[in-house]
């Protein structure tokens, strides 16, 4: 595998609930964008429309995202074996899956940054923020929009990899090391909330392992009751407390 066989990709969605479906998604190909907005199955909530300024009105002409040219396409490169690359791909997954696209192969930027982080030197790590603290230069690009976030991806991406290839010095297998990073949760190494913000959580579980334990049935109880599956956090407080 090269990187002839990316596909970055970044989806806007009706939210972050189970029920929730995409509609907007971006992707690029082999130098070529497609951005396109649709119809969801359900309403986008109020704090969806003020992250990504896509409101109900927008969409309510445009067509269902299964069986648009979209939709057929995106189907049709996924199906070659070709890799998505997302930032924090498993939620943009999920909401494809929703859609009836599988994703067999999958580089995960969120991961690598921060497996690349050994210092933890990198306060947060979502994208736009790691845009602006790799100090990139970027041109058209409007922030939580699926077609400006697919090329701060790219770019960060190609940060990412450049830096592997110093080490590695070989494209395939820069590429399957990406993969193998992203098909595992990774352990986080600070709290970026709470009231241990900004510390260790090495050092933290020396001293309070009642707080990593309430944190993760926390954790747990939303997962189970249909919210987000933090695994990177239910893995990293599972690992201290074992």
């Amino acid at each position: 595998m090269n990187k002839s066989n990316l596909i970055f990709l970044d989806a806007e969605t009706t939210g972050k609930d189970t029920a929730d479906r995409l509609c907007q998604v971006a992707f690029k190909y082999n130098g070529e964008e497609f951005e396109a907005l649709f119809k969801p199955p359900v309403p986008i909530q109020i704090e969806a429309m003020s992250i990504s300024h896509i409101t109900n009105k927008m969409v309510e002409d445009k067509e269902v995202f299964i069986g648009s040219e979209m939709y057929k396409k995106l189907s049709g490169i996924l199906s070659e074996g070709n890799i998505l690359v997302a930032h924090n791909a498993q939620f943009d997954v999920n909401m494809l899956q929703k859609e009836n696209l599988e994703v067999e192969k999958i580089i995960d930027t969120l991961k690598i940054a921060h497996h690349l982080d050994k210092e933890g030197v990198i306060p947060k790590y979502n994208l736009q923020y790691l845009r602006y603290f790799l100090d990139l230069e970027i041109d058209n690009v409007i922030a939580h929009n699926a077609l400006g976030d697919i090329r701060v991806l790219e770019k960060i991406f190609e940060r990412l990899f450049q830096k592997m290839m110093a080490e590695l010095k070989d494209e395939s297998l820069v590429i399957a090391e990406m993969l193998e990073i992203s098909s595992k949760p990774i352990l986080m190494k600070k709290f970026p909330f709470g009231k241990y913000k900004g510390l260790r959580v090495a050092d933290v579980a020396k001293t309070d392992l009642g707080y990593l334990r309430w944190f993760l049935n926390k954790k747990l109880e939303e997962r189970e009751q249909g919210g987000e599956n933090d695994e990177n956090w239910i893995y990293t407080f599972e690992y201290y407390l074992k």
